[in-house]
């Protein structure tokens, strides 16, 4: 509380020295701003920014770091009576001492005699730390502000360079930020990988990549059955891919056709009123899909398929008949369908802006030779926006390859080989799901199990996106 107080006192002495050095400099040309080398604008935020910038860094690392620092602090002390615990109970004792400095409610550990003492010495170390680094965060800003004041006010003259110096400012946030971003991607993949090659010690890849039965268990004794457990993901990929299938078969040929339709056939009224119509499903969340394919599209599916199944038993397919009459609400159809669905607005619409794109001299040379509306959009239009329709697709794919929540309530959760779209199969991200799901150890091949999935999800997704950007650059450099 104490630091977001100090950031808006921070915030309003930054805002009055704005005003104060911009009209300083208005004073210092008699209230002439084309006499001064800079916009106004520019001598405030250039003050403004050497009053705020470092002194709220001081303030944002204390509240970031002054916990991780109060806690160093306070093992760093020697005591007897807790060099006798183990690293858990340590653990749990110190933070039992900050929990009881804040105020809050501890754990049930009972603490007796020395390690009563040096309890109650913790939480007053630990209060006192806090403390310290609180007010000393809030001096040192203090100072860093009025330093800053000092340093930047005798500057404002009309000659001086203040956009300049602005811009170097805000030229170094923006690679603070690229610089963030790739940190940050970096540092995911780098313990994706790390927890991938963890658990590929325990599992051979070979037998991970090319492996046929996925039953992840880790058992309690040494002699109990499938005590090693099963680690083929192939079934995973057959699922994953196979529900990946149906939904390119709704979404590529619905949302191809509509975009079409958009931008070739409709009124300008009814794009204003279809497109919308059709990118309300983009907001919809997944969940809801979910919910839409496991209450509705799943039993009329049953019911359909139960009631062919009732005509054939007892004719010539009755084997198929029987199967059919026993197929489930949860199946590989039902979740391709509805994700097919969730689609549609995303294909369409790339689609559309992709169709846009076309030249219009393209079209008015086909009609002008003659063509009909139909035979430009087969010879001429679909032709020459191909490579971008398939980026497109493309991308399409990748976001159904990384689709969970239909998938788990639409499919099932059984691991199984097959191409059945009747059959109940799931993926890799569900598995992912429910690998990481309640508590896990992370030293054992069920959970790492979740990384390598993790790793070759990225791997493939990786690979789909470079070949759609790879397109949309062609098309790029052909139309642009």
């Amino acid at each position: 509380m104490l630091t977001w107080v100090a950031l808006l006192a921070l915030a309003l002495f930054s805002g009055a020295t704005f005003f104060a050095a911009r009209r300083k400099a208005l004073a210092a040309v008699g209230g002439r701003p084309v006499a001064l080398h800079s916009l106004p604008g520019y001598y405030g935020g250039y003050v403004a920014i050497w009053v705020a910038v470092p002194a709220a860094l001081i303030l944002l690392l204390a509240a970031g770091f002054g916990g991780r620092l109060e806690a160093g602090l306070l093992r760093s002390a020697d005591v007897p009576a807790i060099k006798g615990m183990d690293s858990q109970q340590q653990d749990v004792f110190f933070n039992d001492a900050v929990t009881l400095s804040l105020g809050g409610q501890p754990s049930e550990t009972l603490y007796e005699g020395a390690q009563k003492q040096a309890l109650d010495a913790a939480v007053n170390k630990a209060a006192h730390l806090r403390d310290q680094i609180t007010y000393s965060a809030l001096g040192a800003a203090l100072v860093l502000a009025f330093a800053g004041a000092a340093f930047a006010l005798p500057k404002i003259r009309p000659d001086f360079r203040a956009r300049n110096s602005v811009e170097t400012w805000i030229a170094g946030l923006f690679i603070l930020c690229s610089v963030t971003a790739v940190l940050t991607t970096v540092g995911i993949v780098g313990s994706l990988v790390w927890e991938s090659w963890r658990f590929f010690q325990s599992v051979s890849p070979i037998d991970f990549l090319f492996g046929m039965d996925w039953d992840p268990q880790i058992a309690m004794r040494t002699d109990q059955y499938a005590s090693s457990g099963a680690f083929g993901a192939v079934p995973l990929f057959i699922g994953t891919f196979l529900i990946m299938f149906i939904a390119m078969l709704v979404a590529a040929p619905v949302g191809l056709f509509s975009a079409i339709y958009l931008s070739e056939y409709a009124s300008p009224l009814a794009r204003a009123v279809v497109k919308p119509l059709l990118e309300i499903l983009a907001g919809v969340p997944t969940v809801v899909y979910g919910f839409f394919a496991a209450l509705t599209v799943g039993p009329l599916f049953r019911e359909f398929f139960n009631a062919i199944g009732a005509m054939l038993i007892g004719g010539g397919l009755d084997g198929l008949g029987v199967y059919l009459s026993q197929v489930q609400n949860q199946m590989a159809l039902v979740a391709g369908a509805v994700m097919g669905v969730m689609l549609i607005p995303f294909v369409s619409s790339l689609s559309d802006d992709i169709i846009n794109a076309v030249p219009q001299s393209l079209r008015d040379g086909s009609l002008a030779m003659g063509a009909t509306r139909s035979e430009t959009i087969k010879k001429v239009v679909l032709p020459a926006a191909l490579p971008g329709i398939m980026a497109a697709m493309l991308l399409a794919v990748s976001r159904a390859v990384g689709e969970t929540m239909i998938v788990t309530m639409a499919a099932g959760l059984q691991a199984n080989a097959t191409i059945n779209p009747l059959d109940t199969v799931t993926t890799v991200t569900v598995q992912i799901v429910t690998l990481l799901t309640g508590d896990q150890e992370f030293d054992s091949p069920k959970t790492l199990a979740a990384f390598g999935l993790g790793l070759t999800l990225f791997v493939v997704t990786l690979t789909l996106n470079i070949i759609a950007l790879r397109i949309v650059q062609r098309y790029r450099e052909q139309y642009d």
